[in-house]
């Protein structure tokens, strides 16, 4: 479900942009003394005025699921439309958010960490205004009846892989963090992988807990999971808000009235996990009908988990920290390559990724 076409978002940004346009150390942030997201425009004395209505089309990842809740929560519960914001959900196609929001077709949309730096690192001006996991749900599964124990045990075995660059150096990683040698066969079958381990033709991939670990439970599917972390690898942003740098710096007071409505609808969503769930099936006639019980049982493991506040219980915070080792290990593994395809020459500006200035 999380697996896109990393390298196809590559060529098609540097499709888009063929000069990449430079991109700034810092999003421009909201004017000293500005009203926050959610100050009132008016003063005592007189009437409250409505803000200017903005829209903002927000470009999906993938079919409605968790990762989205809190879009639709603040859209049903009129957040959006108190706030000024004519919100526009444009439903995930054969474009990637990153490509559309290069070309300037959305103005935010969902991302990841890895995802938004290969696009960035190619020319993509976008920065992430929001965290909406505060770390990854992905982990390496493996049958949990099976004989793999430990990321070491994976040597020599079979994984089921979905074809990111990214994949088979983490996994070495991991392995190697372990005590094994990192050496495995791999095996690409993107949408089939989860299958393929769990009908024993593969011994392992990397399933989405919150979605596939949910739906596998479900099946009565039990499985074993290595968490990166676990083993010394950086923990990183796993779903991401991205947003056009250039429509952040024309029209920054919509954009912080847009991402303040967006974390009140996250934040409804950690306090009310049935009730958020509730809503996503509702806003998304038919798209849950085979399984209405997953998106509740997979808002509640988001929710018991701790993935969608900080230690703080707060919604959508970053830390360049987090942001600089992973996206660090991206560039130091020779990944990240720049519109004409070749390796980066020098680390990006991490900093530059990613900011907290729109949240209220």
């Amino acid at each position: 479900m999380r697996i896109r076409a990393i390298l196809l978002t590559i060529v098609l940004i540097a499709g888009c942009s063929p000069t990449p346009t430079p991109v700034p150390s810092v999003v421009a942030s909201p004017a000293t003394g500005s009203p926050s997201p959610a100050q009132s425009n008016s003063s005592p004395e007189s009437p409250s005025v409505a803000p200017p209505t903005a829209t903002v089309r927000l470009a999906l990842d993938w079919t409605p699921n968790t990762d989205h809740t809190g879009f639709y929560v603040a859209k049903s519960k009129g957040w959006y439309a108190s706030a000024g914001i004519d919100l526009q959900v444009l439903p995930y196609g054969s474009t990637t958010p990153e490509t559309l929001l290069a070309a300037h077709q959305a103005e935010c949309g969902i991302s990841f960490q890895d995802s938004l730096t290969f696009a960035a690192a190619a020319g993509a001006d976008i920065a992430s205004v929001a965290a909406i996991l505060q770390r990854t749900a992905s982990a390496i599964g493996v049958l949990a009846d099976g004989p793999i124990t430990r990321p070491r045990e994976l040597d020599g075995k079979t994984y089921a892989g979905f074809g990111y660059p990214n994949e088979v150096p983490t996994l070495k990683a991991v392995i190697k963090a372990d005590g094994g040698k990192g050496d495995f066969k791999v095996a690409t079958l993107n949408g089939a992988a989860y299958e393929a381990l769990y009908n024993k033709q593969a011994d392992f991939t990397i399933p989405f807990t919150a979605w596939e670990g949910v739906e596998a439970q479900e099946r009565g599917i039990k499985l074993r999971y290595f968490a990166f972390a676990e083993y010394g690898f950086p923990e990183f942003y796993q779903v991401v808000l991205a947003c056009d740098r250039s429509w952040l710096q024309r029209d920054p007071d919509a954009a912080r009235r847009f991402v303040a409505a967006t974390v009140q609808g996250f934040e409804f969503a950690a306090r009310e996990p049935d009730a958020a769930a509730a809503i996503l099936i509702a806003e998304n006639p038919g798209v849950f009908d085979a399984n209405k019980a997953l998106p509740q049982e997979s808002q509640h493991y988001l929710v018991d988990n701790g993935f969608l506040l900080d230690s703080n219980g707060k919604f959508g915070t970053q830390t360049l920290e987090r942001w600089q080792g992973y996206s660090g290990f991206l560039y130091d593994q020779g990944l990240l390559v720049d519109a004409a395809g070749k390796p980066l020459s020098a680390p990006l500006d991490y900093s530059s990724l990613f900011t907290d200035d729109f949240l209220p």
